[in-house]
């Protein structure tokens, strides 16, 4: 790779460029920041800005590496290497609204566990970016810092709830950065603009220091982890993040094995191509099929199935989270006194309220017994879930993959899931099975819109699925560079 070309770089490449003096950190995070203030105006993916802070930390990354002189391998591995970071993560002395009106004056006075993590290992963060409100919808808008749009095409969205994160990626002005997943808000965001995203086996990241933190047994259903522009940057970015903090007790020790362990000749790949409920457009489908051939070019072992079960999606996903929360998420939208969410609703009518329609929506239908079912079937549906992940894990194995969707169609329109609203369970399903799941890009629509699909592992085989991915972006090429214009800004 082109040392001159930092904006297609991986992380790893920087690092390396910036270790053997081929490219200073000055360099690497100039060429970032200044592509971010190029596209940023139209993607509105960053909304906390950190750039001259940023500048100013790589030039003390580069004094740094001059008073190393040959001893560089005592330097921090990611040192000097731009990033980004969701809002909803603490970063001491930047707001931490997670989107939510009432919370736009807060401040970080500490790190959370993550991004001190990376702090730790030198990474340099260029700015904050974009969720929706308390990070429970796919579209990445809110009432502190308006709405985020997509690098192939503004008028679609980015995903959520790290959409700022897939946009500001997949625009090529971040090499990475860092994403929380609950029902697929790494992985949608990652899909929808492009490039790779790692939702991690239930229990390996804490996260500590995020708002709002999840309760209870939802603590491993929540994933911290790494939204990249490369597939090699997954794995060794998920070693800095991991490991428990003594704070989050959802998180246990893990070993992560090596990507590169992985006999790619001896794996057992199934391809499903829809949940049985909800259809998948004819484009990602053939892009499923075309991963599939890739994998068994190379050796693997490919069947085609049927898994109806995953048709549940909503109904396993939505109790187990009923099940798991003692916080009402309308407690959550008032910061501890719960909103009337009837008053709001007709506010939101006159374009007079703090929330978001997906949000009030959501805070109104949490105790609707149509569609949240009562405790006693909460549980059922949590045990159903629960023996759902022990069949698949068992099928998988120790070096099986499932290849699936990571939703019905490329991205939406804004505005759109509103008329689609349960499409994201093609995610949210493996949140409860705790299971690790790569999204990997696989080029673009006859639209110009990035298609993709989710590699589904085994508990504690994060590496196989990171390895399955590292495979696909090698024989087929992975992230794809948005094409220059005005809508993007130029990417030259």
């Amino acid at each position: 790779m082109s040392v001159a070309d930092p904006l297609s770089m991986s992380a790893l490449e920087l690092a390396a460029a910036i270790r053997s003096r081929r490219l200073s950190a000055r360099e690497a995070v100039g060429a970032h920041v200044d592509h971010a203030r190029a596209v940023n105006p139209t993607l509105n993916a960053i909304v906390v800005d950190r750039y001259e802070a940023a500048l100013h930390e790589a030039e003390l990354a580069d004094a740094r590496l001059e008073r190393a002189g040959a001893d560089v391998e005592a330097l921090p591995p990611l040192l000097g290497v731009p990033c980004t970071i969701k809002e909803s993560f603490a970063y001491a002395g930047l707001p931490n609204s997670s989107g939510l009106l009432r919370r736009r004056d807060v401040i970080a006075s500490e790190d959370a566990t993550t991004v001190a993590r990376l702090k730790q290992a030198g990474a340099i963060c260029i700015g904050l970016t974009n969720v929706s409100e308390l990070c429970m919808w796919m579209e990445s808008n809110n009432r502190v810092y308006g709405r985020s749009n997509n690098p192939y095409d503004p008028r679609c969205i980015v995903g959520g709830s790290s959409g700022g994160e897939g946009a500001i990626v997949g625009a090529g002005a971040s090499p990475f950065g860092l994403g929380a997943d609950i029902g697929g808000s790494i992985r949608m965001p990652a899909f929808f603009c492009g490039v790779f995203g790692h939702k991690s086996t239930g229990g390996l990241v804490p996260g500590t220091g995020m708002h709002p933190l999840s309760e209870n047994e939802a603590l491993r259903y929540l994933a911290t982890g790494p939204i990249t522009r490369r597939a090699t940057d997954l794995m060794p970015l998920l070693r800095i993040l991991a490991g428990p903090d003594g704070h989050d007790h959802g998180v246990m020790p893990l070993e992560l094995r090596d990507p590169e362990s992985v006999d790619l000749g001896a794996l057992e790949v199934s391809v499903v191509e829809d949940n049985g409920k909800t259809p998948v457009d004819h484009e990602l489908l053939e892009s499923l099929e075309q991963a599939a051939d890739i994998l068994e070019g190379l050796g693997a072992k490919v069947q085609r199935r049927r898994m109806p079960e995953l048709g549940r999606g909503f109904d396993l996903w939505s109790s187990a989270m009923a099940l798991a929360a003692d916080t009402p998420f309308r407690e959550l939208l008032g910061e501890g006194q719960a909103i009337p969410v009837g008053r709001e609703l007709l506010r939101w009518v006159f374009g007079r309220s703090q929330h978001t329609l997906p949000a009030l929506v959501l805070a109104a239908v949490e105790d609707f017994r149509p569609i949240i079912p009562a405790i006693e079937e909460q549980r059922r549906l949590v045990a159903e879930a629960m023996a759902l992940r022990a069949q698949i894990d068992a099928q998988l194995g120790a070096r099986g993959v499932l290849l699936f969707p990571t939703h019905p169609r490329p991205a939406p329109r804004h505005y759109a899931p509103l008329l689609r609203p349960f499409d994201w369970v093609y995610t949210a399903i493996f949140n409860v099975m705790e299971l690790p799941v790569t999204q990997v890009p696989m080029g673009l629509s006859q639209a110009g819109l990035p298609l993709g699909l989710q590699v589904v592992g085994g508990s504690g085989n994060d590496h196989v699925t990171i390895a399955a991915a590292c495979a696909l972006e090698r024989e087929h090429g992975g992230w794809v560079r948005p094409p220059a214009g005005p809508a993007v800004g130029s990417l030259a």
